[in-house]
């Protein structure tokens, strides 16, 4: 059996840590309980059903292809056991999805339906000779590639959790999983945030196990998602549906896969680097030609072909859906036309490929269903690219861009193409900041009034909130739900309290989650509708269960996250420099506090250091994750304090807490 290497920690405290910078994007934060249903459901109104029913007409739901792909190679379904972290977190729990059956509820719209049916397809699959796949475990696949001597495995996914119940599903059907290689295809936590249930660093060297990954995937896995964790870990609870119960008026599916996985994760540092556009070696017997992709889906990311197999692995440059070119957590913006040229060299390489699988979703068979869907998808990157700049040299905004674009015919039917995850509106907004930025240009939009002032104006300009309510009832019930949206957005920020206008509110961007296609948008307008009813759940970083993550997080990265947690008005005038010593890695840096910036610097100890802190970097993850406090850590002897310890004190007081449950859809 894989050994598993769980990290120890236990939940910390609320304002154990001041360090909750560090959780990850992709989840650390959740509700300390459960909500089982909303509040208040409403049904689909007439226009909703009527909307969906739109995109049931235009579009061949009947057809079977991805159904007979996606069950392909089946050699077992995986249970429905639902998986509990240490501390005692639900992790996943498929059973939840069960009510996924038959035709589209009013309440979902017909096309996401569809694809959450195909998402709920999951188990053990046979790819191909020597290629299996594990599915629905995760909201990515973990694959396993037949070696000489074992198994080389491509994505742990997000969790110890989840990855260390695939691998031991596995292990039922195909025997002991003896790892004889580890690839990570790119730079996002749910393609390497399990890996530590199967393998450690000490056992890779041992025994000759590399990790390979693509070039910068330490430091672009590491440092976006630590530096801005916080705010995008809670815009992701929006986009992933956290607070929503899995049922027909809630959350159905995330488009990419079920759901995104909140639970132990964990990273390794690369042995092996793709560090050249194209590099053929050989593993354990197995020939692999990488194909490096730096700025496409990931900012580090890689496909693979394997020659000797004629199969391609796209990672997550190809799947079933629309991706995002920018993701509505929040990211740095993806480029999409590098994006569609990557997929064209991909086209020019694969001469004789007859097998295609993916990070995400299902395979596809048959060299030339395989060219054409990469075509396709080639296409639809581009189209949104060159379309949006075009007009947007036309003098059109984004809004009126996105308003205006639509995939041609021979591309918008295909079920591939369709805009599960990412859509063809907030695509071409992010194909416009690519270019242009956030000014569109208009200069009433240059310095606007921040949201609370200018709502006030609003209301007080449409006659108050009494007439603004009547009139936004009246456009609500002739289905103009965008425009309730809008307009009553004013009114909740001018006057939080108002509980009519939280709920019309609701009921707006409810009806909008119905006919949303897009799993994040219809999560994110239904989790709007939840907090607006139900106010915000509590949340907390459990930083612990990222600790076997933060291990192996390169130092610097802990210094560029402090520096963005400095209170620049409690550091006014401050001036502070501190010597910080990690003793197992012989690292120093000194960190000086000046005109309320934060600098860090690598360097040898500053000897007019107001204060010189010497400590194993094992403890100093400690105390980020909240298992020991500032207090218990100066008065142990694992710490040695020189200098001023009120200074270092001081320096500490400057850090601000975090917010990690900051309102959204009220001021």
């Amino acid at each position: 059996m894989i050994s598993t290497n769980p990290s120890k920690g236990s939940t910390a405290p609320a304002l154990a840590s001041l360090f909750a910078i560090f959780a990850l994007t992709t989840g650390c934060d959740q509700p300390k309980q459960s909500i089982a249903a909303d509040s208040a459901h409403a049904g689909a109104s007439e226009y909703t059903i009527a909307s969906n029913k739109t995109f049931a007409d235009n579009l061949d739901l009947d057809s079977q292809q991805d159904f007979e792909d996606a069950r392909r190679g089946m050699i077992a379904d995986a249970p429905n056991t639902a998986l509990i972290s240490k501390s005692g977190v639900q992790v996943w729990d498929a059973g939840a999805y069960d009510f996924i059956q038959g035709e589209a509820p009013d309440t979902v719209n017909p096309s996401l339906w569809r694809q959450a049916k195909l998402n709920n397809i999951r188990g053990l699959f046979k790819v191909d000779e020597g290629i299996y796949q594990l599915r629905g475990f995760d909201l990515a696949n973990t694959s396993l590639i037949k070696s000489d001597n074992g198994w080389i495995l491509v994505d742990p996914l997000t969790t110890l959790e989840t990855t260390a119940a695939a691998m031991a599903f596995a292990e039922e059907h195909l025997g002991k999983i003896n790892l004889t290689g580890v690839i990570f295809t790119h730079s996002h936590i749910d393609h390497f945030g399990g890996v530590l249930s199967l393998i450690d660093a000490e056992q890779a060297a041992a025994n000759n196990v590399p990790i390979i990954a693509p070039s910068g995937f330490m430091a672009e896995s590491t440092s976006e998602n630590i530096i801005a964790g916080p705010a995008m870990t809670r815009r992701g609870t929006y986009m992933f549906g956290n607070s929503l119960p899995r049922s027909v008026t809630g959350h159905v599916d995330s488009g990419l896969g079920k759901q995104v996985i909140y639970g132990s994760t964990s990273i390794l540092q690369p042995t092996l680097v793709i560090d050249k556009p194209v590099m053929s070696l050989r593993v354990d017997g197995v020939a692999f030609e990488f194909y490096n992709m730096p700025g496409s889906e990931a900012q580090a990311e890689l496909t693979f072909y394997l020659p000797e197999r004629k199969a391609f692995c796209g990672a997550e440059i190809l799947s079933h859906v629309m991706h995002n070119v920018l993701t509505l957590r929040g990211a740095k913006v993806r480029d999409a036309l590098l994006w569609s040229d990557y997929i064209g060299q991909s086209i020019e390489r694969l001469n004789d490929v007859e097998v295609f699988f993916n990070s995400h979703h299902w395979p596809t068979w048959g060299h030339e269903r395989i060219i054409s869907q990469m075509e396709q998808q080639q296409d639809m990157y581009k189209f949104t690219h060159d379309q949006t700049v075009r007009l947007a040299n036309l003098g059109y905004t984004p809004r009126e861009i996105a308003e205006r674009l639509k995939l041609p015919e021979s591309l918008a039917g295909n079920f591939h193409l369709r805009g599960y995850y990412g859509t063809l509106s907030h695509n071409s907004k992010a194909v416009y900041q690519h270019y242009f930025g956030w000014y569109e240009g208009n200069p009433a939009q240059l310095n606007p009034l921040p949201p609370e002032q200018s709502s006030r104006r609003y209301v007080e300009f449409m006659g108050g909130a009494e007439a603004m309510l009547e009139k936004a009832a009246m456009s609500m019930e002739q289905g103009d739900y965008r425009w309730v949206a809008e307009v009553v957005n004013h009114l909740v920020f001018a006057q939080p309290d108002n509980i009519a206008a939280k709920q019309l509110l609701a009921a707006a961007h409810r009806q909008l989650g119905y006919q949303a296609e897009s799993g994040p948008w219809r999560d994110i307008y239904l989790s709007a509708a939840h907090e607006l009813e139900s106010g915000t759940s509590e949340q907390y970083y459990d930083l612990a269960l990222n600790k076997a993550f933060l291990q192996q997080v390169p130092a610097i990265q802990f210094m560029k996250a402090l520096s963005v947690r400095l209170d620049a008005d409690k550091a006014e005038g401050e001036r502070l420099v501190i010597n910080v010593l990690f003793t197992d890695q012989q690292q120093n840096f000194v960190l000086t506090v000046r005109n309320s910036v934060m600098y860090y610097q690598q360097l040898p100890a500053a000897p007019n250091a107001d204060a010189s802190i010497a400590v194993s970097k094992d403890l100093f993850v400690d105390l980020l994750v909240g298992q020991v406090g500032i207090q218990q850590l100066l008065t142990t002897d694992e710490l040695e304090v020189d200098g001023s310890v009120l200074k270092l004190l001081k320096f500490f007081s400057l850090l601000g807490k975090n917010n990690d449950n900051f309102n959204i859809v009220t001021p």
